[in-house]
C-alpha cells in the first residue's frame, strides 16, 4: 500500500501539486488520470522519488520515503518495478538479457537461477520464444511485454507504469492492460498507472484518481466514474467516444 498525506510540490513560485491525500492499495490497478499539465506526471515522479515533494508524506506500507536516507531509498527502490512509456529496452541486449539486467544488478543468485527467473517472467508474458531476439526485431507491443517481464523480474511489491499503452493499437493495448491487471492480482503488487487511455480506465480501473490543476479532484472506481456528477471529470472523460457511448446506452436503458 502507498499512502500520500498532504502532498505539495512547487517549482519556484508555481504550485504544481496541492494537498494530495489518497491511498493506493495492493492487489489493485490504481490509475492516475488528468489532462496534460494537470500534475499527474509530477505526482508519479514524487511517488517514486524522482522529485522531492515540497511538503507532505509518501508512505510505503508506513515507511515515509520523503524522510528516508539515501541508503534506505536505495533499498526501497529494489522493491519497485518500472514500466516506462517507451519500453526503454537496451537495443544492444537480447530480450533475455534485458529481463536479466535488474537481476544481474541487484540479485546475488547464480547465473542459472537468474536465467531461470528471467525465463519464467518471459513465459508469464508469453514471450519465451523470443529470448534470443533483439528489441529492434520485435513489435512495439512485444517490447512492452518485455518491459513488463523486466519490471517483475525482482518480484516487486510496487509496480509503476507510465503510459504503458502509448503508441500501441487498441487491440494490443487491451492485451497490455489485462497483463498488468493479472500480474497485479497474482503478485498482489501495489500498481500505479499514469494514463490518458480511457479504455484502460473502463477496463482495469479498480481505483481511479483524477487530477485537475494539481488537486485531487475525484476518486472512485471504473463503475462509478461514468455516473459521476463532477462536471470537470465529465468534461474530461466524455471527450472520449467510448465514454460518451457508454453514457448514452445507460440513459437509454433508464428510459
Amino acid at each position: 500500500m502507498i499512502e500520500l498525506k498532504r502532498l505539495y510540490k512547487s517549482f519556484e513560485d508555481k504550485d504544481v501539486l496541492q494537498d494530495i491525500n489518497t491511498m493506493f492499495e495492493n492487489g489493485k490497478t490504481n490509475l492516475i488520470i488528468g489532462q496534460s499539465g494537470s500534475g499527474k506526471t509530477v505526482l508519479m515522479k514524487c511517488i517514486v522519488g524522482l522529485f522531492d515533494p515540497t511538503s507532505g508524506k509518501v508512505l510505503y506500507d508506513g515507511r515515509d520515503f520523503v524522510r528516508m536516507t539515501k541508503r534506505e531509498r536505495t533499498q526501497l527502490r529494489r522493491e519497485m518495478g518500472m514500466i516506462f512509456q517507451g519500453a526503454a529496452l537496451f537495443d544492444s541486449m537480447s530480450v533475455l538479457e534485458n529481463v536479466m539486467f535488474p537481476l544481474d544488478m541487484f540479485s546475488d543468485q547464480s547465473y542459472k537461477e537468474r536465467r531461470r527467473r528471467a525465463e519464467y517472467c518471459l513465459d508469464r508474458v508469453n514471450l519465451l520464444d523470443a529470448v534470443d531476439k533483439f528489441p529492434g526485431e520485435i513489435s512495439g507491443g512485444m517490447q512492452k511485454r518485455v518491459a513488463i517481464a523486466r519490471a517483475i523480474s525482482l518480484n516487486p511489491r510496487y509496480l509503476f507504469c507510465d503510459e504503458p499503452n502509448s503508441g500501441l493499437d487498441p487491440k494490443t493495448s487491451l492485451v497490455i492492460d489485462e497483463l498488468i491487471h493479472s500480474i497485479t492480482q497474482e503478485f498482489q503488487t501495489t500498481t500505479i498507472i499514469n494514463t490518458h487511455d480511457m479504455n484502460s480506465v473502463m477496463g482495469i480501473g479498480e481505483h481511479i484518481l483524477y487530477i485537475y490543476k494539481g488537486h485531487a479532484e475525484w476518486e472512485g472506481t471504473k463503475d462509478e466514474v461514468v455516473n459521476s456528477d463532477n462536471k470537470r471529470l465529465n468534461d474530461f472523460i466524455f471527450a472520449s467516444d467510448l465514454f460518451r457511448k457508454v453514457k448514452e446506452v445507460e440513459i437509454a436503458e433508464l428510459h
